[in-house]
């Protein structure tokens, strides 16, 4: 009689814990109907009749009912086949029971707890344990898997169960309801559980399509404006994690050719918009160093030639840095004289393109990289 009134009262309080923790949350599924098979390990302590039973298996039918996104209680009922040790048989016999289940957060994993009336020889009442989860390739079937401890408390002794299973749900659908995963929204922010990647976001906060908190991002570069250490870059260029820009290496350089009259070493137009802008070029780019080289035409003895072409290029030294203001350090010059001719002709125009002084600067510089 002790027995059975424990019983009851173990079923009564989980029945009014359950129906205590009932909330506004609701699952995708209000009841599922299941049949598993179970492995039951016995411990030595379990016996019948004096003699302890080993393994043994059972078949398992359950009805569940979900309170709640994360409560629920069901009914089992199991037929039992246990052997007893040194091959001296086995005990046909049953297995009821109630449990209250509390689901983890998406469905991860559920814990349960319960009570058995167990009568396999002798009849005993067992407290459970356990461990399960339901695993849902689709919403029509649900997948059992269960690892449970049966404490009993007539005998002193602790047996262990494995079980799988299927289940198929039924009752209310919830919208969110999908084919791969219950959908629960734990934290309400408009993106579902499995897919939510901060759980916690505060009440009536933004968020972006992973359940994260949208942070402001005033400049538009995919930086949120409290990693961005650069908050004004330019919109079309690339940037860092840290929102600022992306430089790669570009060479850049100019070239200037100056014609000179026939015999003269004179610049004759110094503010040409050529050499300014070469002399522009310079005056950015402090690193650079220039060679000023100097040529002249065939007519005339090699060494007239040589050192008028040496005067043209010191010539153009001497625009750069009286005109322009560019240090003299930074630029050489070499005459060639007549030895590296545009133009081989004997006409008035070849000589007048091999009269010249040529310079070429270039410089290796940082450039934003754009999108």
């Amino acid at each position: 009689m002790k027995k059975h009134f424990t019983l009851a009262a173990l079923t009564a309080a989980m029945l009014s814990s359950t129906a205590i923790a009932q909330s506004s949350d609701e699952p995708d599924y209000s009841s599922w109907l299941g049949i598993s098979g179970m492995h039951y390990r016995a411990s030595g302590e379990h016996t019948s009749n004096g003699t302890s039973f080993n393994n043994g298996r059972a078949i398992t039918l359950e009805y569940g009912y979900r309170f709640t996104q994360s409560w629920a209680a069901r009914a089992e009922f199991s037929s039992m086949d246990l052997d007893y040790i040194r091959d001296l048989g086995s005990e046909d016999g049953e297995m009821t029971g109630v449990d209250l289940m509390y689901f983890l957060p998406e469905d991860k994993y559920y814990l349960f707890g319960g009570v058995r009336r167990q009568a396999v020889g002798d009849s005993t009442t067992l407290l459970d344990l356990g461990l399960g989860k339901h695993w849902r390739p689709n919403e029509y079937v649900t997948i059992i898997t269960e690892l449970a401890t049966y404490r009993d408390l007539d005998f002193d002794f602790t047996d262990v169960g494995v079980k799988v299973g299927l289940a198929m749900p039924f009752g209310k659908k919830s919208a969110n309801t999908t084919t791969s995963a219950t959908a629960y929204d734990t934290d309400n922010d408009g993106v579902i559980d499995r897919l939510d990647q901060c759980p916690m976001t505060a009440a009536g906060e933004a968020v972006d399509s992973v359940g994260c908190a949208v942070m402001a991002d005033d400049d538009n570069d995919g930086v949120s404006n409290d990693m961005d250490n650069c908050p004004s870059s330019p919109s079309d260029v690339k940037v860092d994690d840290k929102g600022c820009t992306v430089f790669g290496n570009e060479t850049v350089n100019i070239t200037l050719r100056v014609l000179f009259d026939n015999e003269s070493s004179v610049v004759k137009q110094p503010r040409d918009p050529e050499i300014v802008e070469f002399a522009e070029f310079m005056a950015q780019y402090e690193d650079t160093t220039a060679v000023v080289e100097g040529h002249t035409s065939a007519p005339g003895s090699a060494t007239y030639n040589l050192k008028l072409s040496e005067e043209r290029a010191e010539a153009f030294k001497a625009v750069l840095v009286d005109m322009y203001g560019i240090d003299a350090v930074r630029i050489d010059t070499v005459g060639y004289g007549e030895t590296q001719l545009l133009d081989t002709g004997n006409t008035a125009d070849a000589h007048m393109v091999n009269r010249r002084i040529s310079v070429t600067v270039e410089q290796t510089v940082k450039v934003p990289e754009m999108k």
